[in-house]
Parts: structure tokens; C-alpha cells; sequence
């Protein structure tokens, strides 16, 4: 493998995950970010209140991300053999954090009962 293509890295993930489970969470993540834009574009300001409990949520999202590469690649953090594992670790933690941020935060704003108030101004 000489050069890392897109198709490459689909495969890859494709086979780490099953294709079934790979697009169903490109599809989530799709729809997560539609919805995050329409929230965002609706409401013409961010809400610091949920703000703050989406960023309450991120150490949960960090952990969940761990947790499903571990269990997916039928690893445990023994099984981390240098630096380069610690850096890919590390951003899909950072991955899991924000995209829980961003979940939480539309999940609320979407079915939260305060839309109609200019709380964020």
C-alpha cells in the first residue's frame, strides 16, 4: 500500500467495523450535523445554557468513543504498543467529546422547551 486514498481508508474502516455499522454511523453522523446546522441557523444564536451541559456531556462522549474502538477492534489499553497508538487514541476521544457536544446540544435545542426565548443574547 503505497498511498493512502480515500476508497483505501473507506476499506479499511469498512473491515474494522463492518460496512453495516461503518455506514450506519456515517449516515447518524450525517443526520446529527443536518440537524446541528438547522438548530443553529433557526435559532440565530448559540443557547449558553445548553452550551454548557453539551460540554458537561463531552467526558461521557471521550469514554463511549474508547470504549467502541476497544470493542470493536477486540483490544484493551494493554494492547498499545507506542506512541503513535496514544495520539489515535487520543483523537478519537477528542472525536467522541465534540461529537457528543454537538449531539447533546441539538438533541436539547430540538426537544427543549425554552426555543422561544432569546436566552443565548
Amino acid at each position: 500500500m503505497k498511498d493512502m486514498t480515500l476508497s483505501t481508508l473507506i476499506a479499511v474502516l469498512e473491515e474494522i467495523f463492518g460496512r453495516g455499522v461503518f455506514w450506519a454511523m456515517v449516515a447518524a453522523a450525517a443526520i446529527v450535523t443536518l440537524a446541528y446546522f438547522y438548530v443553529l441557523v433557526r435559532d440565530r444564536s448559540v443557547s449558553w445554557k445548553k452550551f454548557l451541559l453539551a460540554q458537561l456531556s463531552m467526558p461521557v462522549g471521550a469514554i463511549a468513543a474508547v470504549w467502541f474502538l476497544m470493542v470493536m477492534t477486540h483490544s484493551r489499553l494493554s494492547d498499545m504498543g507506542g506512541p503513535i497508538d496514544v495520539i489515535v487514541l487520543l483523537w478519537v476521544a477528542a472525536a467522541g467529546a465534540i461529537g457528543m457536544a454537538i449531539l447533546v446540544y441539538t438533541v436539547e435545542a430540538l426537544i427543549g422547551s425554552d426555543r422561544t426565548t432569546n436566552e443565548g443574547k
